[in-house]
């Protein structure tokens, strides 16, 4: 039986704002951190019980709010093998965050138990973690208000990233089994990363310290925990970890400032031929860069690492021999470039898929080895366990032992910047590149990326994993218009699952042409969204 009683007390404690509707989107819920109380209370509970429909198995819950401002926060579910939430649930999730009141709040619970054919007799079990915001301790404490209501048993993983949450919940879940994924302490994830790491570096030229811009985030505290695994073997300078200051939170720095301005963060110089990179902040995306010799700032950006890291792979595959019965390929988005895509399309499967961590894992889940970064910086690779088991097994040789020690080294569960910085810094060991020959794999075609804030995002709908606008009607004519006027010319518009803003993206063969075309679809995606003319935005065309 559901306490009824205690819920509906407890619920009194954390009532919904009754202006507010909430959406859980790509990344659970997020908005002004003040304003989710109630959503975290409510959130607890439910974990509690997608924890009891899974036979007791260990649900995730991350309180972060990952690239936005520092005033905003969320939260999001992980499910047991460290995945994005079941995406029938994401809509359980909605209706219970929005019932409008207590009473209303626990027929909604009923109705989900009831739906779903939840035990409620089952154990729940449930591990959560925050990041640095300051309204992360607040929102804990309506979090384990909803855990002790259902009665779970719950353990609380502090402060600490996104990545090494997601590690947690699969670890814990797998041990003791064939699948066992490691240690489940923090401790085991830095272990496990790091020795995979060292070995993928033994035998190499020691490669040149490695600037991590931190983006003041949770991520300072996991890059200066790595430092003492990896000894001199390897130096990392954490630049922007000031967790105490008000307001500096992805402020001008981290990896979202570094993509949607394509420049330096202010606080940061480089000397001509250093490479450096910034994380978000819960420390997910990875955005890399480099100064050339003249001292220009060039961008690396999740295609690049995309093509970095499966052309290795692919190599690595090849010299093994195991190119006949192990298939790489890659999942991309809409917003991957262009010239990334051909340059990967002539070499192995590419596969293009909606935005959202969850499409490209799902897409990867499809290959022996599946490779997918968005261009923004998040991204994994995926080994299926045939792959894993064939790797494991066959004769060895020095490929295959840099197949096995790359397993290793990438966290499977996320996109996780550190872990996916050091598998950067190992292939570039291997490889003898530098930033520029890195660079140099393909030519970028120039891009903009424009956000155009509107009423309701829910009025644009999408298809052909959002490459076309199907709502509103006619939008997607005009666009293909103007497209046609720039050469190599590419855009498209796409609603945010986060915000209620549009976002237009654009490329063409010029710098000044791919911002003037991501302008003009902005401005019409403006008017035609019923901008009001006196806040048009200037740049706008």
């Amino acid at each position: 039986m559901l306490p009824v009683k205690e819920i509906q007390e407890r619920s009194d404690r954390h009532p919904k704002p009754s202006d507010i509707k909430f959406q859980y989107g790509t990344a659970g819920f997020r908005t002004l951190g003040k304003t989710l109380d109630s959503v975290l209370f409510r959130v607890g509970v439910l974990a509690a019980l997608r924890s009891k429909k899974l036979d007791g198995k260990t649900i995730g819950v991350m309180v972060t709010a990952s690239h936005n401002p520092e005033p905003d926060n969320g939260v999001k579910l992980v499910d047991p093998r460290g995945e994005m939430l079941e995406s029938s649930w994401e809509a359980h999730a909605t209706a219970l965050a929005n019932a409008p009141s207590s009473v209303a709040f626990v027929a909604a619970v009923d109705e989900l138990v009831r739906a779903t054919k939840i035990d409620l007799s089952i154990p729940a079990r449930v591990v959560y973690a925050r990041d640095t915001r300051p309204t992360g301790p607040q929102l804990v404490a309506a979090l384990k208000d909803g855990l002790e209501v259902i009665k779970a048993e719950y353990r609380d993983a502090g402060v600490t990233t996104t990545p090494v949450l997601h590690y947690l919940v699969r670890t814990i879940n797998t041990k003791g089994t064939k699948d066992s994924y490691g240690e489940d302490t923090e401790e085991g994830y830095l272990t496990k990363i790091s020795d995979a790491f060292k070995k993928l570096l033994a035998g190499k030229p020691t490669p040149t310290p490695l600037l991590i811009d931190c983006a003041n985030g949770v991520g300072a505290l996991m890059a200066e925990r790595f430092k003492a695994y990896l000894g001199d073997i390897f130096t990392i300078n954490v630049v922007n970890a000031d967790l105490h200051t008000p307001g500096v939170l992805n402020n001008s720095c981290g990896a979202d400032f570094v993509k949607v301005n394509q420049k330096l963060p202010p606080s940061i110089t480089l000397q001509p031929g250093q490479r450096a990179c910034s994380l978000d902040g819960d420390a997910d995306r990875l955005m890399y860069y480099y100064a050339d010799e003249h001292g220009q700032f060039h961008m690396l950006d999740g295609d690049k690492i995309t093509t970095l890291v499966a052309s290795y792979i692919v190599e690595l595959v090849k010299a093994s021999g195991l190119d006949e019965q192990i298939k790489v390929g890659v999942i991309q988005t809409a917003y991957a470039n262009g010239s990334s895509t051909k340059y990967l399309s002539g070499r192995l499967p590419v596969k293009c898929v909606p935005t959202g961590v969850k499409h490209l894992h799902h897409a990867a889940e499809q290959y022996d080895i599946g490779v997918y970064f968005e261009a923004n910086g998040h991204g994994t690779v995926l080994f299926s366990p045939a792959a894993q088991e064939l790797i494991s097994s066959h004769t060895p040789s020095s490929a295959l032992t840099n197949l096995r020690n790359i397993i290793d080294v990438i966290n499977q569960t996320v996109g996780d910047a550190l872990s996916d910085a050091f598998l950067v810094e190992a292939i570039l060991a291997h490889k003898s590149f530098s930033g520029v020959e890195w660079d140099s794999m393909y030519c970028d075609l120039p891009n903009r990326l424009v956000k155009v804030v509107v009423s309701d995002r829910n009025a644009f709908k999408t298809e052909d994993a959002e490459r076309r606008l199907v709502s509103p009607p006619g939008l997607q004519v005009k666009v293909d218009e103007l497209v046609r006027k720039y050469g190599g010319g590419r855009s498209f518009v796409r609603p945010s699952g986060t915000e209620d803003v549009v976002r237009v993206y654009a490329e063409a063969a010029t710098r000044a042409e791919a911002d003037e075309l991501a302008f003009r679809v902005a401005g019409l995606v403006y008017d035609e969204a019923g901008g009001d003319p006196s806040q048009r935005p200037k740049e706008f065309i």
